[in-house]
């Protein structure tokens, strides 16, 4: 199966950027869309974005819209994470996931992604 890492998390300040990045060991990359979710203390796991096979479509809750942005490089086998402007409520655990479905469309709920990273926790500190 694709195994999925993910670097970049850690411990940042309020209005500090970081890159996430989630690779695939095992299949290309490129035959999943890409989704990322995060999941904060006490709460349950929600979406963040996704992008497409080819990266040509992406989509974003509307709560990271405009400082989140999501890209792939399939010859590398990864997709990015770039998130700007931290603030204290983006604290939570990161995590990639696959999407194998055959349609175009970009899924937002939890249940439509079958393969997932283990997570990488981003703390921001005001």
């Amino acid at each position: 199966d694709v195994q999925r890492r993910r670097l970049g998390g850690g411990l940042v300040q309020a209005g500090d950027s970081l890159r996430l990045s989630c690779a695939a060991s095992g299949r290309s990359l490129s035959s999943y869309k890409m989704g990322w979710f995060r999941q904060a203390p006490g709460k349950e796991r929600v979406f963040v974005g996704a992008i497409s096979r080819n990266g040509g479509t992406t989509a974003y809750a509307d709560s990271v819209k405009g400082r989140f942005t999501i890209s792939r490089d399939n010859s590398e086998n990864t997709v990015y994470l770039q998130v700007n402007s931290l603030s204290r409520e983006d604290t939570a655990v990161y995590y990639c996931a696959a999407d194998r479905t055959n349609t175009k469309y970009l899924f937002r709920a939890v249940n439509d992604y079958t393969s997932w990273g283990q997570g990488t926790q981003v703390t921001v500190s005001s």
